[in-house]
């Protein structure tokens, strides 16, 4: 089977690299046409390249990728990637096409190309494939983003307080507790890093360790060790926080 034609429509750099990066060793099974940062710009290469199958970000500038999987009608197939809640999810589910659930992960990518590779293998009505993309349109325009944890509660002595998300630096696991650093103070809570990392707004917090979530506003630079280990600088602190391999290409 030759590779399949893609194309990536993804406004975020640093996402966009990953995907290519995490689709790098796929190369005899994906080929890769061509990249976009907005809406209008996928489209027009679309045209031109003519992409077996299309990554399309939901949030784009100009148009978004609901715009364009408007436009395209059929003319490719679609992987939508989203960060939209289960409950739009589960619609995806139950149609013939797939979505990549931010942040992107290989297993996830393993899965998706096996589905394509299976779409492809098998043929199919694209008339009828298309009446299902209109399907998953209708349910991600009538949907809301998820709400993103806006609030940390900390416990301080006896007194229960409020910290709003956007003055936390960063949040470390330490042993059996989460560190919650502020600019001014250092707080525990019981919630692992795990799970903040599904409450919190993505396009501001950043997994960058098994153990870390910086706030992204809050870098000042990045610094590398002796050994080449990427740290993260803030801004009147001393303390560093330290960027493990897998997500270096977030910052490159």
């Amino acid at each position: 089977m030759k590779p399949i034609r893609l194309l990536i429509a993804e406004d975020e750099i640093p996402q966009q690299d990953n995907l290519i990066s995490l689709l790098k060793p796929h190369e005899s099974r994906i080929e890769i046409v061509g990249t976009a940062s907005n809406g209008n710009d996928a489209l027009q290469l679309i045209k031109t390249l003519m992409p077996e199958v299309v990554f399309l970000d939901i949030k784009m500038p100009g148009m978004s990728g609901i715009d364009v999987a408007k436009q395209i009608a059929g003319q490719s197939r679609i992987v939508f990637i989203t960060a939209y809640d289960q409950y739009a999810v589960q619609a995806f589910e139950n149609e013939a096409i797939d979505y990549i659930l931010k942040p992107v992960t290989a297993p996830r990518l393993e899965k998706t190309i096996e589905r394509l590779e299976n779409h492809f293998n098998h043929s199919s009505d694209i008339v009828d494939l298309y009446g299902k993309i209109e399907n998953i349109i209708k349910v991600l325009e009538n949907s809301s983003p998820r709400e993103h944890l806006k609030l940390i509660r900390v416990k301080t002595g006896s007194q229960i307080n409020f910290i709003p998300a956007s003055k936390v630096v960063f949040f470390k696991a330490e042993e059996k507790y989460t560190i919650v650093r502020t600019s001014e103070k250092e707080y525990l809570i019981n919630t692992p890093i795990k799970e903040l990392e599904h409450q919190l707004d993505p396009d501001s917090f950043w997994r960058v360790h098994r153990n870390s979530i910086v706030n992204i506003t809050r870098i000042h630079q990045i610094q590398r060790s002796f050994s080449n280990q990427m740290l993260i600088c803030f801004k009147n602190m001393d303390e560093r926080i330290k960027i493990s391999r897998r997500y270096e290409c977030r910052f490159k």
